[in-house]
């Protein structure tokens, strides 16, 4: 990391009772996947802090606090030692030399020792409690520290009492927002880092710059993404594998190795795109792409869900006739090999599910609704059979499907989350007709070596745009 002068850094204390989702706020907000979050009330038992950061550029900081529990005894002492308002900071300060060291005030000190060293203030309530009174002493021991302030209503379970909050919190606090840190979108973040600019004229440049970097950060995140699955979908598009079979020597065995083979690469280029596209959204600590989402081959991949991921007959009868595709196979592109071909062959692909095909024959069946085989002679004798390109007009436009929607879900997700993610929404539902065609026409010109370049760029684009989608709602 970037060493830089913690006193120069815009810094957030973020401060609470135990178990109000204080360690959620920060894990969104310092977009970190590796802030402890537990459901336990107390798991936070020290001082810990997570620099906001992009290529080596610390932004901000976020400190994650132990929650306060004897707000009530602090505020009495803080009162029998001062007398007037100007010497409040300075009375949160002798507490902290006299006290630093006392077990029963350990979580107190340890919350407010960098509010007292220059932190702003993030004071977390839950929204789907009632608003009580016994709050009003810790809200008054934060105003007391004279520190730049926001209170954030963080509605755990729902929102019954944000506005009895929202209400309560405004007599202490100069800004009050209603924020879920496991829902709040891109441009939410970003809201409180100017409205914290506008509380502390010292932090307004720093923060105004931190927000164009995030801004920039996250066109580039929709770029790369964009790129990377534009380049899945080609590779998905053009690849084959080959072996040569000696004279005499049966092509059954051969062909069922070829296959398998074929769906191997393929789901490991699906993974890896998969865990780049996460890394480009800073997540670092979700399981394997398999498990961390809700793919359950029996429920996603039947027949009667097979159009879950790619276009349904109606739109695939369109894209095809636009692709110059004849619906049933025979002169390039096949249709109907949708159902049957790609449940016994893409299913265990898309699915990451390896292992052996469960027969040649079944192999052989479903391999020939996916892509191609072809046999060429040996000048010494036998045959060179090879499997693909893949020639399923519906194959890339699940490839596409799969990961727009991994894309969303990742982009939108927060660093809060922990849940698996769940993939349960038809993935290319919004694609119009008019777009459907234009892909069929482009995914064809891949598969078929025509203008390969101009129609990779064109594809990439065309994700691009859709990536960028995901925050214009």
């Amino acid at each position: 990391m970037t060493a830089v002068r913690r006193d120069s850094l815009p810094s957030f204390a973020v401060v609470g009772r135990p178990n109000k989702g204080k360690s959620s706020i920060v894990a969104t907000l310092a977009r970190d996947d590796s802030v402890r979050i537990a459901a336990r009330a107390g798991s936070t038992r020290s001082t810990r802090r997570f620099p906001m950061q992009v290529d080596g550029e610390v932004l901000y900081e976020l400190i994650d606090t132990p929650g306060m529990q004897r707000s009530r005894q602090l505020l009495a002492w803080l009162q029998s030692h001062c007398n007037d308002a100007a010497s409040r900071p300075a009375a949160v300060k002798r507490f902290l030399q006299e006290h630093g060291q006392d077990e029963q005030f350990a979580d107190e000190c340890r919350a407010l020792q960098p509010i007292v060293e220059g932190a702003g203030i993030i004071y977390v309530v839950d929204g789907s409690v009632p608003f009580g009174a016994d709050y009003e002493a810790e809200m008054e021991i934060l105003r007391w520290t004279g520190r730049p302030s926001l209170a954030l209503v963080n509605p755990i379970e729902n929102t019954d009492y944000v506005e009895q909050w929202i209400t309560g919190l405004g007599q202490y606090f100069q800004t009050v927002r209603s924020f879920d840190a496991h829902r709040a979108e891109h441009s939410k973040q970003l809201d409180l880092l100017t409205l914290f600019g506008h509380l502390d004229p010292q932090w307004r440049q720093p923060l105004r710059r931190a927000v164009q970097v995030l801004e920039a950060d996250r066109l580039r995140q929709h770029q790369e993404s964009a790129e990377l699955i534009a380049g899945l979908i080609c590779e998905g598009l053009t690849y084959r594998v080959e072996q040569a079979v000696p004279e005499g020597a049966p092509e059954a065995p051969v062909r069922q190795l070829l296959f398998s083979r074929y769906q191997r690469h393929l789901i490991k280029r699906e993974r890896e795109c998969r865990t780049r596209v996460e890394e480009l959204f800073y997540y670092h600590g979700l399981n394997k792409s398999e498990q961390a989402m809700d793919f359950a081959e029996d429920d996603l991949f039947h027949q009667q869900h097979w159009y879950l991921w790619g276009l349904n007959r109606r739109q695939l009868l369109l894209a095809a006739g636009a692709a110059g595709g004849v619906a049933g196979g025979g002169a390039g592109v096949v249709v109907d090999g949708m159902t049957g071909g790609l449940l016994g062959g893409l299913a265990t692909m898309a699915g990451g599910i390896g292992g052996a095909i469960a027969s040649t024959r079944s192999a052989i069946k479903y391999s020939d609704d996916i892509a191609r085989w072809s046999v060429k002679g040996i000048p010494t004798g036998g045959n060179r059979l090879s499997y693909g390109p893949s020639r399923n007009v519906n194959f890339p436009f699940v490839l596409l499907g799969r990961a727009m929607q991994h894309h969303r879900l990742i982009s939108q997700r927060t660093h809060a989350v922990r849940e698996s993610l769940k993939l349960t929404e038809p993935a290319l539902d919004w694609l119009s007709d008019r777009e459907r065609r234009q892909l069929a026409r482009v995914f064809e010109d891949l598969r078929g070596g025509k203008r390969q370049p101009e129609r990779r760029a064109q594809l990439s684009a065309l994700v691009q745009q859709w990536c960028q989608q995901v925050d214009a709602g």
